[in-house]
């Protein structure tokens, strides 16, 4: 049997890191990270797509264990649900996507939540009438 080095490395995330869960506010157990599978599930998103949303955000690249696993914190299942509702509920390209994103920046886009946007079409499209009629009364 070899003897294994059970040293840990300083700049490589523990394997075993995965399973660590702390409680939070709501009494459920928040994970520290989450493996792609995880991710996959909880943001309806499949493991080929968050790949390659990786490459296409580079910012969303997640740490990698020494086993080369994907390691997701919370901020990263946020961000892909922000891209999720980008990509297929605004119907943005992945470059109008990183655009937006770059344009309000990522932090400030993930507070936000929802980028503002507008999901009543009836009163976008009022507040255009009403703005083009002010200009027809200028002219």
């Amino acid at each position: 049997m070899a003897n294994r080095d059970t040293r840990s490395d300083s700049h490589a995330v523990p394997e075993r890191a995965a399973a660590t869960a702390a409680e939070d506010d709501s009494g459920t157990r928040e994970k520290r990270y989450y493996r792609i599978g995880e991710v996959s599930k909880i943001t309806g998103v499949k493991p080929y797509v968050l790949r390659y949303w990786e490459s296409e955000f580079r910012w969303m690249a997640p740490q990698k264990s020494r086993s080369k696993q994907r390691l997701y914190h919370r901020r990263h299942i946020d961000m892909i649900l922000l891209i999720k509702k980008l990509l297929y509920g605004q119907r943005y390209t992945i470059a109008g996507a990183r655009k937006k994103l770059r344009d309000m920046g990522v932090g400030r886009a993930l507070e936000s939540g929802d980028l503002a946007f507008e999901t009543d079409h009836r009163a976008r499209y009022r507040k255009i009438r009403d703005e083009l009629a002010q200009i027809r009364a200028m002219l």
